[in-house]
C-alpha cells in the first residue's frame, strides 16, 4: 500500500533472477535494478560493527536483525539468507509501481513474469520511467496510478537485503515490512495478487502483534492496532466504492452518462474518507482502487481463516499452501471481485 494513501506501502514482487536471461528493455531494466541491489548490499553484522556507522542506523539494523530472527524462530517463516544484508540505495523508494484499469472497468490490467506469474502492477526502479509508461497507458484510454514502493522481494530466489527505503517510518513498520516480505516467501500463488497480498498482510499483522508483545512494547502495540483499524476502515470504503463502480459499469450506459456517474462515486468516496479523518489527496480512479483492493480486498476472509485455526500460524501456512494448487477452493475464500 501507499504511505501517501490511507493504506500501507505497496511492494514489488519480481522474478529478477530470471530477467537477465530474457530479451526486452523492461527486463533489462529489472536486471539492472537487481544488480544495483546486489552491488550495494553489505552484511548487517559488519555494518553494525563498523565504528563509522551512524548510531541511529546501527540501532535500526539491530532491530531489523531481531525482527528477522523472531520471524524465523516464532513465526515459522523461511530462513534462507534474506534480510541478513543491508543496501543503501540513496533514494527514498526502491521502485515505482504502475497500476492500470480500463476507463469503465475495475478489473486490473495484468502483466506476466517468470516465476512470479501474472500480477496486477508493473514495477520500475526509476520514477521517470514509470511516469512515461503511465502516460502511454493513459493515452490508450486506461485509468492509471503510479505508487512508490518501500520494499522489494524476489520471493526468496535471491537473498533480499534490508533497504534504506524501509527506514522511512517507525520501528513497528520496519518489522512489519520484514514479516510481510518473508510471508511471500512462505506461500505464493502465481497469478493471484489479491490472495498473495492478503496472506502476507494477515501474517504481517499477526506477526507484529506477537513481536511487540515479545519486545514488551505495549504502548506501540496499542498505536499499531489503532492505526491498522483506521487503515482497514479506509480500505473498506474504497473496496465498497469499487463494488459500486463494478455494478455501474455493467449497466452499459452511454459513455457520457457513465463518466458522470463514475465521477459522482469518486466524489462521494473522497467526501467519505475526509469525513472519516482519512487522507484523500491525489486523483481517484479505477486504477487506484485496483491498487488498494489488491492489498486489502481479501484480508478479512484470510484473517477469518487464521482465527478458525486458533491463530496457529504453521497450520495457517499449510492450509494456504493447499489452496495454491486448488484455485476453485481459493476462489471460495477470496472470490473474484
Amino acid at each position: 500500500m501507499l504511505r501517501d494513501s490511507p493504506c500501507r506501502p505497496i511492494r514489488l514482487l519480481a522474478a529478477a533472477a530470471a530477467c537477465a536471461a530474457l530479451s526486452g528493455c523492461y527486463y533489462l531494466h529489472l536486471a539492472e535494478g537487481q544488480m544495483e541491489l546486489n552491488r550495494k548490499r553489505e552484511p548487517i553484522e559488519e555494518v553494525i560493527a563498523s565504528p563509522g556507522t551512524d548510531a541511529t542506523l546501527r540501532r535500526r539494523l539491530e532491530l531489523a536483525a531481531r525482527a528477522r530472527d523472531f520471524a524465523m524462530s516464532d513465526l515459522g517463516l523461511p530462513d534462507n539468507g534474506s534480510y541478513r544484508t543491508y543496501a543503501d540505495l540513496g533514494r527514498r523508494y526502491v521502485t515505482w509501481n504502475l497500476f492500470a484499469a480500463p476507463e469503465f472497468s475495475v478489473e486490473p490490467k495484468n502483466w506476466c513474469f517468470p516465476i512470479a506469474g501474472c500480477v496486477s502492477y508493473r514495477g520500475y526502479f526509476d520514477e521517470a520511467r514509470a511516469t512515461r509508461e503511465a502516460v502511454k497507458m493513459r493515452g490508450k484510454g486506461y485509468d492509471v496510478y503510479v505508487g512508490p514502493s518501500i520494499a522489494y522481494s524476489t520471493l526468496g530466489h535471491l537473498r533480499d537485503p534490508v533497504l534504506n527505503t524501509m527506514f522511512g517510518y517507525g520501528d513497528s513498520d520496519l518489522a512489519a515490512f520484514i514479516f510481510h516480505e518473508l510471508a511471500h516467501q512462505e506461500v505464493y500463488a502465481p497469478g493471484d495478487s489479491d490472495f498473495n497480498e492478503a496472506f502476507a498482510t494477515v501474517v504481517e499483522t499477526e506477526g507484529l502483534e506477537r513481536w511487540l508483545a515479545h519486545e514488551h512494547r505495549s504502548a506501540d502495540l496499542g498505536k499499531f492496532l489503532a492505526a491498522r483499524k483506521s487503515e482497514r476502515d479506509a480500505a473498506d470504503r474504497m473496496v465498497a466504492t469499487r463494488h459500486e463502480l463494478s455494478m455501474l459499469y455493467r449497466e452499459k450506459l452511454d459513455p457520457a452518462i457513465m463518466r458522470e456517474r463514475k465521477a459522482a462515486l469518486f466524489t462521494q468516496l473522497r467526501e467519505a474518507l475526509t469525513s472519516g479523518g482519512h487522507p484523500a489527496s491525489g486523483d481517484f480512479n479505477n486504477a487506484r482502487l485496483v491498487a488498494i483492493a489488491t492489498y486489502e480486498r481479501c484480508v478479512p476472509a484470510l484473517r477469518a481463516e487464521l482465527d478458525r485455526l486458533a491463530n496457529d500460524l504453521p497450520a495457517f501456512y499449510s492450509a494456504m499452501t493447499t489452496l495454491i494448487s486448488d484455485p476453485t477452493a481459493r476462489a471460495k475464500i477470496c472470490p473474484p471481485p
